[in-house]
């Protein structure tokens, strides 16, 4: 069987949701690939069969077997006043025969079903298909013409400068120290290491109830995905603590920042050591029976991660190694180089002290890294740098101490600290999309600049590098495919309803929630990608689409592409579409792990 022949038969098992018969044929091609069996000239079971003699059901079932009764979608219809392309044919009048062949039983019937699909599934993906995926791509949720945009901006902190993992570690340790000698928590949290795996960027932590767990775009949480402590929750009991449902309500879940009253959203890299931090001192606290309030244990822990941070621990350790600490430095000098060199206009705005930024950005560009910005802004205090109009700015010296004077023009090679957008605005003239401004926060960085100002944003996700390379192995495209088919079979079949067919579905579901369970676990054993909950968008990656044009795994992944170049977003079919364009393969690199052949599956 041919793989384009594999394909078709696959797509027309997996047709959309919602609809009860396959696609119609639109050209010849497809006809000749359509699920109508044709025969050719010669004598079967007594009878001479014509080309134009068929059955729309034998595609669906093997060769000989005849349809149930029971099966409203594969029951044999004569069809000879139809037209030709008239709804549910395929270009070719249809004629009803009968069979001689022993009918099958319900459970006989629906495990061929299932074995075909499952040799379909595995003729379907050719080896090595998956490594077509690129993690220096960038992707695109809206459509950017980089032709049209004169002015770059950038944050500091994991844009400019990307961390090595040693940074969390030491984050999470220095904050351990603090929460026990400021804090006076038991010392036996000391013997609790920093688990690198355990926790990934974008989870909810529940504040009342000390649970931390993965949300999706619907606000549901993904069963398996909560942790008490370093233990997860059963599913029911989940239930019961959210009234019955998996459902979080908006008014309960996190503000527009991802700091509600009630559920906080950790949205940056820098909190992945606090979330760990949280999860090992609850672990503590109920593996000892000690009674202790959750609410006071996310306050104090959020203190002492904070404290490293005011405290200046983790710039020290930057600047004393900043080789240990920097990746990448020469690709963030590359792209600065190729900017200016092509006549773009640069800026810099920061959270970070201009001392730090001075260490880092001269080991990473040189001495004369300011020659390449028109504007640096630091100790901005995102994000209410780009919401208050109330904070001036104000100039700080060569030696970093600030000048009093008032501030009229934003020069090139002067620091400027705090201030605010309004008057940067005023200030630059700089606004609409013309601006595309860096950052790795979704809510600090980007949603004020995207909502409110209508400047384009570039999300940079170093995550990415790490799940592409998940994705794109074999094992991943091929459980992905399997349960997807195996979704489309249970949804196609599920009008069979006897108790036969009904111990079948109960085995698929077990099936269908293990090949879940595996998929997640390539990612991370806990939570799973930071973009999906099974099938649906986490609500990290409602966010990143909402509020960011294009998004990429690092900065350098600008080198790929000429200033000229226009991003398009793919265009992915909604459920009540039909996927009649080749949305797998547009812009730049193949992004799913499929053949050209294959492009038509959703």
């Amino acid at each position: 069987m041919s793989v384009k022949t594999v394909g078709t038969a696959l797509t027309r098992t997996l047709w959309a949701r919602g609809n009860k018969s396959p696609p119609l044929a639109r050209s010849p091609r497809v006809n000749r690939l359509c699920t109508t069996c044709r025969f050719s000239g010669g004598k079967k079971q007594g009878r001479e069969r014509t080309k134009e003699e068929s059955c729309s059901s034998d595609s669906d079932r093997p060769t000989g077997d005849a349809p149930s009764s029971s099966d409203p979608l594969h029951r044999c219809t004569k069809r000879a006043k139809d037209p030709v392309g008239a709804p549910g044919v395929c270009g070719v009048r249809t004629r009803s025969f009968t069979s001689t062949a022993v009918p099958m039983d319900q459970r006989s019937y629906l495990w061929t079903r299932y074995n075909d699909m499952k040799r379909l599934v595995h003729d379907l993906i050719p080896p090595g298909a998956c490594n077509l995926l690129n993690s220096s791509t960038i992707y695109a949720n809206n459509e950017v013409n980089m032709a049209e945009v004169d002015i770059y901006g950038f944050d500091y902190d994991y844009t400019l400068a990307l961390y090595s993992n040693a940074l969390n570690a030491m984050i999470y340790n220095k904050a351990k120290e603090f929460l026990i000698e400021h804090f006076k928590y038991p010392e036996g949290i000391l013997k609790y290491d920093y688990l690198s795996n355990f926790a990934v960027r974008g989870l909810h932590y529940d504040i009342q109830k000390g649970l931390l767990m993965k949300i999706d775009a619907f606000h549901y949480i993904e069963p398996g995905t909560v942790y008490r402590g370093l233990s997860p929750v059963p599913d029911e009991e989940v239930l019961q603590l959210f009234g019955g449902t998996y459902h979080v309500p908006l008014q309960q879940d996190s503000g527009f920042y991802g700091k509600g009253p009630k559920v906080k959203q950790f949205m940056d890299i820098f909190s992945i050591p606090e979330m760990t931090l949280l999860a090992v001192a609850n672990d503590f606290f109920i593996t000892n029976d000690i009674e202790y309030d959750p609410v006071h244990l996310f306050k104090d822990i959020s203190e002492a991660v904070g404290m490293v941070h005011l405290k200046g621990y983790m710039y020290k350790w930057i600047m004393e190694d900043l080789d240990k600490f920097i990746l990448r430095g020469e690709e963030t000098d590359a792209v600065l180089h190729r900017l200016v060199s092509h006549g773009k206009k640069l800026f810099l705005i920061t959270n970070s002290p201009f001392s730090f930024v001075d260490r880092g950005m001269t080991h990473m560009v040189g001495k004369n890294w300011r020659d390449f910005f028109d504007v640096v802004i630091v100790q901005a205090d995102k994000p209410h740098f780009f919401t208050d109009c109330i904070k001036p700015f104000r100039r700080l010296d060569g030696n970093g101490d600030l000048r009093w004077e008032k501030i009229k023009s934003l020069d090139k090679g002067q620091i400027y600290k705090q201030g605010n957008l309004f008057d940067f605005l005023r200030l630059t003239g700089w606004r609409g999309s013309k601006v595309l401004y860096f950052g790795d926060h979704l809510y600090s960085d980007l949603a004020d600049l995207m909502l409110r100002h209508g400047w384009r944003t570039a999300a940079i996700v170093p995550e990415l590098e790490q799940e592409t390379k998940v994705v794109s192995t074999d094992r991943y495209g091929m459980n992905l495919t399997w349960m997807q088919a195996l979704t489309g079979l249970m949804e196609r079949l599920q009008t069979h309803r006897d108790p036969a067919s009904k111990q079948v579905f109960l085995e698929w579901q077990k099936e269908r929630e293990e090949l879940r369970v595996m998929t997640k676990n390539l990612f991370n054993p806990q939570f799973g990608s930071i973009f999906r909950t099974c099938h649906n968008p986490t609500y990290f990656s409602r966010r990143l689409c909402r509020f960011s044009d294009i998004y990429m795994a690092s900065l350098s992944c600008l080198l790929n592409y000429d200033l000229s170049y226009t991003f398009y977003p793919r265009r992915t079919p909604l459920q009540h579409e039909a996927p009649l364009w080749m949305d797998q393969l547009c812009t730049g690199c193949m992004k799913t792990p499929y053949l050209e052949e294959m492009s038509h599956i959703r």
